[in-house]
C-alpha cells in the first residue's frame, strides 16, 4: 500500500512540475534584415591584375557598424555588422525602431536613419545606403 502511495505522489509531483513550466517561455520576436550599400565618389582605377581589382572593389562593411535605436533615436538597443556581401539580419522584439550607422567624430559619412516597425513572427526589410564622402 505504501508503494502505491509513493508512486501516486511521484506521478502527481511530475505532473505538477510539468504544468508549472510553460512549453514556450520565449517572447514573440520578429526579424530585421537588409542590405548595406556603400556609396563612394572615389574613382576606381583599372588594373591588369584581376586579384588587385577584386580587392579594390571589396566593400569594407566592418568599418560601418549599424546601430538599432529606440524610435526616438535616444537609446542604443543593438549593434551589428553587415556580412561580406553587405547583408544583415537581427532578431528583435516587436516594436518601433531606428536603424542608423555609427557616427564618426570627424564626420564625412552620411546616411539617413531609417525608421521601421517589427511585428511578431514577421520579417521587415530595411536597406541602408551610406555615402563615405571619399573623393
Amino acid at each position: 500500500m505504501s508503494f502505491s502511495l509513493k508512486r501516486l505522489v511521484l506521478i502527481w509531483g511530475f505532473a505538477a512540475l510539468a504544468g508549472a513550466v510553460p512549453l514556450s517561455s520565449a517572447a514573440p520576436t520578429g526579424i530585421l534584415e537588409g542590405h548595406l550599400k556603400i556609396l563612394s565618389s572615389k574613382e576606381v582605377q583599372l588594373q591588369d591584375d584581376a586579384k588587385a581589382t577584386t580587392e579594390a572593389l571589396e566593400q569594407p562593411y566592418s568599418e560601418y557598424p549599424l546601430i538599432v535605436r529606440t524610435r526616438d533615436g535616444g537609446k542604443e538597443l543593438a549593434r551589428l555588422t553587415a556580412d561580406a556581401g553587405g547583408n544583415y539580419r537581427l532578431t528583435l522584439p516587436p516594436g518601433d525602431y531606428v536603424l542608423d550607422i555609427q557616427r564618426r567624430p570627424r564626420g564625412g559619412v552620411r546616411a539617413t536613419p531609417q525608421r521601421f516597425t517589427v511585428a511578431a513572427g514577421q520579417t521587415v526589410r530595411v536597406d541602408l545606403d551610406i555615402d563615405t564622402g571619399v573623393r
